[in-house]
């Protein structure tokens, strides 16, 4: 019987690995507005009602399809070998550079259905900006414990400053229709702007002028 489960539950985890797969690929070439889920289901070889299985509506498949790859942004860039600027910088340009890749058309989605948070159906959707700013919150405090960052560095502000920035950024690249690269964009905030910004919270050893 645990046997019987485990398999199933596998069986459930690769069908909707290969439904958001699937949807991914189809947004990324049409829009969100102009894909159906049974264009979805059909290309993944599935009955229209798995789909709901997962999902409670379309547009929640948006939000899914990069949940577990900005966790996995977030702990590499804890974990990269440099110091805190190497590692911030690390953090917002790969942020960047993992939305470009996905395309405008899915980033385009995102913001649409979510720049009304009373219109998000998903919880983690609804939360989907005060996670990403955790996690810069989470970026700046392992920067105090290691002895990088000032212990009076007011992590909430400038957290919610760089959320704003890249959030900003990401704003101003879908309105310009992709005239631009986003993650080109980030790195030279990163380069030009970004240390001057820090500068008064690092530690004298952790600060290269």
């Amino acid at each position: 019987m645990s046997e019987k489960m485990t398999n199933r539950k596998l069986s459930a985890l690769e069908t909707k690995r290969k439904l958001l797969e699937t949807a991914k690929r189809i947004i990324r070439e049409k829009g969100l507005v102009n894909t159906s889920v049974e264009e979805i289901t059909k290309a993944c070889g599935v009955a229209n009602g798995t789909f709901y299985t997962y999902f409670k509506r379309k547009e929640d498949i948006v939000f899914a399809i990069s949940d577990d790859m900005f966790r996995e942004i977030y702990e590499e860039a804890q974990s990269y070998d440099g110091q805190f600027m190497d590692r911030l910088a690390f953090y917002m340009v790969t942020f960047s550079g993992h939305i470009e890749r996905d395309g405008l058309k899915l980033c385009q989605e995102w913001v649409r259905n979510t720049v009304d948070p009373d219109l998000v159906g998903s919880p983690y959707d609804r939360e989907k900006l005060r996670m990403d700013n955790e996690s810069m919150k989470g970026m700046l405090q392992k920067g105090v414990e290691r002895g990088e960052l000032k212990d009076d560095t007011p992590i909430d502000a400038l957290a919610a400053a760089l959320t704003d920035i890249i959030y900003g950024e990401m704003l101003c690249w879908d309105m310009s229709g992709g005239a631009y690269s986003f993650e080109e964009r980030t790195k030279t905030f990163c380069t030009m702007f970004l240390p001057a910004m820090m500068k008064p919270y690092l530690k004298g050893d952790h600060y290269d002028e």
